[in-house]
């Protein structure tokens, strides 16, 4: 973590002066007044300068990045990490030759990962930022897995007459399924359950 004291005549010019040694902007640091100064008669005589303790505040992204490899590496799986931003959604797309590893059964342990990592850039983001972990395209092949198994449980709740509840699955999981049948008129979904094993109900509709 980067920081500097400064000082100047003003705490502005102080925190200038800090910014300028620093090589940063005033969004991306922290700024402490350890003393407000004193202009003195005349401003001359008996002046103080300000001084003010800046300090740079961790990036966001950079800090995820961070945990990610630290993860990784204790699993033993060396891997790369491509990274870009979206608004408030953040996408990390791993690549690696033990990927498999990062990635687990039905991607449950890139579920895992891809929740601590939120939990990690929110604390060192001023706003709220969603997350969403990749690796070998699997959340592409995912949904493809989700929308056929959506059409076929739909099937059955319709030929059966009763509801079919689908195992807990991530919020963005959910989504798939829900969008997957939203024009499917024969059949509602719905959510239930509490975190982390909320899941979806697919019943047939009501005449």
């Amino acid at each position: 973590m980067k920081q500097i004291t400064a000082s100047g005549q003003t705490v502005e010019e102080a925190v200038k002066s800090a910014l300028a040694q620093l090589n940063t902007t005033r969004d991306r640091t922290e700024v402490e007044i350890v003393d407000e100064g004193k202009k003195g008669i005349f401003g001359l005589f008996g002046s103080k300068p300000a001084v003010v303790k800046v300090t740079v505040k961790p990036d966001p992204i950079e800090e995820a990045k961070k945990f990610l490899f630290q993860v990784s590496e204790q699993m033993g799986a060396s891997i790369e990490i491509e990274a870009s931003k979206e608004g408030k959604h953040v996408t990390f797309i791993l690549s690696g030759d033990k990927i498999a590893l990062l990635i687990g059964k039905r991607g449950q342990t890139l579920n895992s990962l891809q929740y601590l990592t939120q939990l990690v850039i929110n604390r060192f983001s001023d706003q709220y930022l969603t997350v969403i972990l990749d690796a070998e395209d699997y959340r592409s092949r995912r949904n493809e897995t989700l929308i056929q198994l959506a059409q076929r449980l739909a099937q059955k709740a319709v030929k059966t007459g009763k509801p079919v509840t689908l195992e807990p699955m991530p919020s963005y999981e959910r989504k798939v399924i829900h969008t997957a049948l939203s024009e499917n008129n024969r059949v509602k979904t719905f959510s239930d359950g509490t975190e982390p094993h909320r899941h979806i109900v697919i019943a047939p509709a009501r005449q």
